[in-house]
């Protein structure tokens, strides 16, 4: 019996009709579109897939369009001016983007390929091309487009949105701080405050106003924390610093004033504090008589005349609002001509500077002042202020400056 015929054994009959089927039955209905041209592009031979993606029969085609007419006018003449002559020097095009029109008008998204096919002699004799239908990529890239758009628009949004907060929080910064320091006759003042992040609004405050003619009052200070409740608390501690200090220029009185005015507005759960400084200065004559009171707050720096600078010391001073029977210690001085006083918070002295990112510390700081005593006080906060810019990221906490001093005799 001969079984060259017969059924191979496992091959399930249905299977083995597949393998039945002719070549022009696989070319005819293959899951893409084929079609051959001549070298001027007339349609020679196309499959029944792409004729029914097209939705025109055979005899419209074959012999009487060339591959541009099933394209899109762009798709024309991007083929004519460009592919067609790649596609004679390089012999292969692969992957290429085109749009053909279909008999029901909409546009059918395609991916072109396309081989040159060349006799014995080397002579070009026809093209093939496969085509794929490309319109679920088409959705996909037009999803991935908008999806990119729509990132690309929640971005700048965002961007919008952290430029109107750095600008209200700015605002809001500033109205904690007075807008200019008075001009006050024998009496030269600076001030400077240093924000180390936009979108955070500080903690650190200061501020300057004459009681009379000859007395003027001053305040600088640390409040803990940053953000919302950190502005709410300098709020609360300026005005009452100042409405205090108007009342009554004894710098003790007034902290102690501030310290019972935080222990009955934080209690509980939510204690708040501040480091600060409270002064009065009197002018008489070419001096001024400075005294001043400091809770918890870095000393006082005062730059000399004869080149020299030196703390005033007010060890002992507790924080602001953690104790009702907080001690406050009182220092005085007097400004005569050439001499400076100096204010600040600690981001200065906190500051990490070199490669072991060390603390700048109180040492450095009145090195710095004495290299440049006498220096006036509007010459000191701008060397000081230079000297915060070279912190760069050393610099991570907010930094407040105030300087009184008497303007040298000429």
């Amino acid at each position: 019996m001969d079984d060259a015929g017969a059924e191979a054994p496992g091959i399930r009959p249905a299977f083995s009709s597949l393998l039945e089927d002719s070549a022009e039955d696989l070319y005819e209905s293959a899951p893409c579109g084929y079609l051959s041209t001549l070298m001027d592009g007339t349609i020679a031979k196309i499959n029944a897939t792409l004729l029914g993606w097209l939705g025109l029969s055979r005899e419209e085609v074959v012999g009487r369009k060339r591959f541009s007419d099933l394209l899109t006018v762009g798709g024309r003449l991007y083929h004519e001016t460009h592919l067609a002559p790649l596609l004679r020097m390089q012999g292969h095009l692969g992957g290429v983007a085109l749009e053909m029109r279909t008999a029901a008008g909409p546009r059918l998204p395609v991916l072109v390929t396309s081989t040159l096919k060349r006799g014995a002699d080397g002579e070009p004799l026809l093209i093939r091309t496969t085509v794929f239908d490309a319109t679920d990529r088409r959705a996909y890239e037009q999803e991935l487009l908008r999806a990119r758009r729509a990132a690309e628009e929640a971005r700048r949004q965002a961007e919008a949105d952290r430029a109107q907060l750095r600008e209200a929080l700015a605002v809001l910064q500033r109205s904690l701080l007075p807008a200019t320091l008075p001009d006050l006759p024998g009496v030269e003042t600076a001030g400077y405050y240093h924000t180390a992040s936009p979108m955070e609004l500080g903690g650190d405050f200061y501020d300057l106003f004459p009681l009379d003619d000859t007395r003027t009052a001053f305040f600088l200070g640390d409040v803990c924390g940053k953000g919302p409740q950190a502005a709410a608390l300098t709020s609360l501690t300026r005005y009452t610093l100042r409405a205090a200090m108007i009342q009554d220029a004894e710098p003790v009185d007034d902290l102690r004033i501030l310290n019972r005015a935080l222990m009955e507005r934080y209690t509980g759960d939510d204690p708040r504090y501040c480091t600060a400084v409270a002064g009065v200065f009197e002018r008489v004559g070419d001096t001024l008589n400075v005294r001043l009171a400091s809770g918890g707050h870095p000393p006082a720096l005062v730059l000399r005349a004869d080149g020299t600078a030196e703390y005033l010391s007010t060890r002992g001073g507790m924080l602001v609002g953690v104790l009702p029977t907080a001690q406050f210690v009182e220092a005085s001085t007097v400004l005569r001509p050439g001499d400076t006083l100096l204010l600040y918070t600690d981001g200065l002295t906190e500051a990490r500077v070199g490669p072991g990112r060390e603390l700048y510390g109180y040492d450095a700081l009145r090195s710095f002042a004495a290299a440049r005593a006498p220096a006036g006080s509007r010459a000191l906060v701008d060397a000081l202020t230079a000297l915060l810019r070279d912190f760069g990221e050393g610099l991570d906490d907010d930094t407040a400056l105030l300087a009184v001093g008497v303007p040298a005799t000429p």
